[in-house]
């Protein structure tokens, strides 16, 4: 990662900002935080493991970036979401940029799913997000911004995965309503929809490695791809982008 203090003024676009990423430890999440510290952002890792949001956050000191903070939190749960961005307001005394980007997937079919499997899904990834946004509705000022990552399956799904793509899709709503109520108070919602991408999430999916889904090598990018995406979104540039999705998936979308 390129050393913030060294990078061009025009690429510092985050500098003196606070950006919480969850499920900032690895994958999408780890390269978004990269990406928003590299160009001067101070960083907090929200992740349900404490030792990976806490190395994942000395990884990114050790590589130039201003400040960044671990923080163990179950984002489906509403008091640890509080306590996250209250930590993070008690630290950096600003929330300017938010990541959704905790996860959660689960490989069954829809016969044999049950309310819990249902409840554990959406928990994270819908209700986590909204628990987020709703506080940063609460305590962001004018000028910020909130990205959610979503996924291409809220569009186009594949057997047993009911829950998560539901989830996506309702996040891709969720999405809309937030910019609605975010426009007045100077805020910004937005999402991503990732294709294929190379993290443990795609290379472990029992409908991959079964075959039941074709993964072209020619359609699979890189966590950084989305990173360079949820940038942009959650930059200045964007000032006029609301409410959006934007599908990061090399095309994959448009042949299904």
């Amino acid at each position: 990662m390129q050393n913030p203090a060294e990078a061009p003024l025009s690429s510092r676009r985050f500098a003196g900002k606070t950006a919480i990423v969850t499920g900032g430890a690895g994958g999408i999440g780890l390269a978004a935080a990269r990406r928003l510290a590299a160009e001067g952002a101070r960083l907090v890792l929200a992740d349900l493991r404490r030792e990976a949001a806490e190395s994942a956050a000395a990884s990114l000191v050790a590589a130039g970036a201003p400040e960044a903070l671990g923080i163990a939190c179950d984002v489906s749960r509403a008091e640890q979401v509080e306590a996250c961005v209250g930590k993070t307001l008690e630290r950096f005394g600003a929330v300017d940029v938010i990541v959704n980007n905790a996860g959660l997937m689960t490989f069954e079919p829809f016969i044999d799913l049950t309310s819990a499997d249902w409840t554990r899904v959406l928990g994270v990834d819908l209700m986590g997000a909204f628990l987020f946004i709703r506080q940063g509705l609460l305590h962001m000022r004018a000028g910020a911004a909130i990205v959610n990552v979503s996924s291409i399956q809220a569009r186009e799904t594949e057997p047993h995965v009911a829950p998560y793509a539901a989830a996506k899709a309702a996040l891709v709503s969720l999405t809309r309503s937030a910019a609605i109520e975010g426009k007045p108070r100077g805020i910004r919602v937005n999402a991503v929809l990732p294709g294929a991408i190379d993290t443990p999430m795609l290379w472990e999916n029992p409908n991959v490695k079964s075959g039941v889904e074709r993964i072209d090598r020619s359609e699979v990018g890189k966590p950084e791809d989305v990173a360079a995406a949820i940038a942009f979104l959650a930059a200045p540039e964007a000032a006029f982008v609301q409410g959006t999705a934007v599908v990061v998936d090399g095309g994959r979308l448009a042949r299904l």
